[in-house]
């Protein structure tokens, strides 16, 4: 792509946001968001009358505005078939061995699944200690050095090896070797019946009530085919339940974490039986991803898109925290939905319509393993060899404007150095992933479109806010992630100041129009672990 074109395209797009991009507004933002994180909609759950009417709602928004059915058979619905899961209070874990046994409690002490979809899974199996339960030949790591850990459950941490380095692990940022979502997978992979993870707020970035409030109720799974293997209980344990697990065993946690970090870590049998019943309710889930689109202007090009998405589930009706019930999930996700919607809205107004079509995704199941996004990548509307970027909008603070912004995962893309000059312009100051340890790359829906070649990344405010002191925004955001995140708290207030979500939409919808006129489609950098997949769809 030639700097002179470049060029071009970029003081093309200043000149539409100039006037067409001013008219998003954070009030009718507002409405949105006030709606779909009402308590009539009681969390928004997949497969609950709540979560319908937010799909409902949806798409008679994107009727409203303009944009046209995308989904299936002339409709805004893409059905996605899952399997609901919801373990329940009377499942049983426990540890024995010559010192003893030990019951853990249900929430308090243990939460997870059985993905078998069974309503009843029982295990009696040999404990063993894997570490990290890491295998990357790329690093040269291998936690399981051979050992055969068929029909056993495996004990492990989440994250991965501390370094610095960010050719090893990528350094300080999380790679996917260090997600929840990994650790079970290899479990599954190497032929165990279990896995528990033992909980540390450092290692997994997030306190005790997240994870129990995350898994406590119904999870979503694509069904099963015959035969097909999976854990019979995937699940965690608080970290004092853990070290008395360990204690079991003449280990501590501490002790345990620094022999993982280790190269020459082999795995440790702990000769302990665990022992479980997992009962859990199995029912059929219809849910949906909403899809609609606002054709491009240009013949050739208007079978390419760029793709907004945003996750419209949130977690339902869960455990009471001082007595509400309701997972409103206001941030999570109907923030991202209101801007989604407006920003359907503006693109419908434009004109000229930029040269390749918007595809407008609200996607489902994110939840519960970014379900939705999986699918939609998985049978796509649109090839992902048309698809230009997708930019993915996840959860926004209430608190105002910000001098800076995070392009989660662009750099990693040739869309990069334009995502850079639109910044520049829009007067935003690019911060890196504040928090690369998370490894939140991996963890919103832009990660199922990367999967399939798509450049994709999410947009995130940044926490520099205007007319506040250094450092003011970062403590908001840590006091929302400790006390909120996941939590019934997660609510809508009328004093809420979102000029800060119409500004990243605005900014969303200058790089949506760059990309959507661009003549030749990005990709990923060279190195890149998604660029294989972006030519193998023909994008050269």
């Amino acid at each position: 792509m030639g700097f002179l074109r470049i060029f071009l395209l970029l003081a093309m797009a200043a000149a539409w946001a100039g006037a067409q991009i001013q008219d998003i507004s954070a009030e009718r933002i507002r409405a949105h968001v006030k709606f779909l994180a009402h308590d009539l909609l009681e969390g928004r759950a997949p497969g609950t009358r709540g979560g319908q009417l937010a799909v409902e709602y949806l798409a008679a928004q994107f009727a409203l505005v303009g944009a046209k059915p995308a989904g299936e058979n002339g409709t805004y619905f893409q059905r996605v078939p899952l399997v609901g899961v919801e373990p329940q209070p009377n499942s049983r874990l426990s540890a024995e061995g010559a010192k003893g046994k030990i019951e853990f409690r249900w929430l308090d002490e243990f939460v997870g699944v059985n993905r078998r979809q069974r309503e009843l899974e029982e295990i009696n199996a040999e404990a063993v200690f894997v570490g990290h339960g890491i295998v990357a030949p790329e690093f040269q790591w291998d936690d399981f050095k051979g050992t055969d850990v068929r029909g056993k459950v495996l004990v492990l941490f989440t994250n991965e090896p501390p370094s610095t380095d960010p050719k090893f692990f990528g350094g300080r940022a999380l790679t996917y070797y260090g997600r929840w979502t990994y650790k079970f997978e290899q479990a599954m992979r190497m032929g165990a019946v279990g896995a528990i993870i033992i909980h540390t707020t450092p290692t997994a970035g997030y306190g005790w009530q997240v994870v129990r409030n995350s898994w406590s109720g119904e999870d979503p799974y694509v069904r099963l085919k015959p035969g097909e293997p999976e854990l019979a209980f995937a699940g965690w344990v608080t970290e004092e339940a853990g070290g008395r697990l360990l204690g079991m065993a003449g280990y501590k946690v501490e002790e345990l974490l620094k022999r993982a970090a280790s190269r020459d870590f082999k795995p440790i049998p702990l000769n302990l039986r665990i022992r479980g019943s997992f009962h859990s309710k199995i029912r059929d889930i219809e849910t949906y991803n909403v899809a609609a689109v606002i054709p491009g202007s240009d013949p050739a090009l208007a079978q390419e898109a760029v793709i907004f998405s945003a996750h419209w589930d949130h977690l339902g009706i869960g455990p009471a925290v001082n007595g509400d019930n309701i997972y409103n999930g206001a941030v999570d996700n109907a923030t991202g939905c209101g801007m989604l919607i407006e920003i359907a809205r503006m693109w419908a107004s434009l004109e000229p319509k930029p040269r390749r079509s918007a595809l407008f995704l609200a996607v489902t199941a994110e939840e519960g393993g970014l379900r939705g996004s999986d699918y939609y990548a998985q049978h796509p509307l649109l090839p992902p060899g048309k698809t230009a970027v997708a930019i993915n909008f996840d959860g926004y603070l209430p608190f105002g404007r910000t001098r800076d912004v995070v392009a989660l995962g662009a750099e990693r893309t040739t869309f990069w150095p334009v995502v850079q000059d639109l910044a520049r312009q829009a007067g935003l100051v690019l911060k890196p992933d504040q928090r690369p340890e998370q490894g939140s790359f991996y963890r919103s829906d832009h990660f199922s479109f990367a999967k399939a070649g798509i450049p994709a990344f999410s947009l995130h405010a940044g926490v520099d806010l205007e007319g506040k002191p250094e450092g003011y925004g970062q403590k908001l955001f840590e006091e929302f992630n400790s006390k909120h995140y996941h939590q019934p708290s997660d609510e809508y207030r009328d004093d809420w100041d979102l000029s800060g979500m119409e500004q990243v939409a605005r900014f969303g919808v200058m790089l949506g129009q760059a990309a959507a006129n661009l003549d030749r489609l990005p990709s990923w950098n060279a190195g890149e672990e998604f660029l294989a997949v972006r030519q193998k769809s023909g994008v050269k």
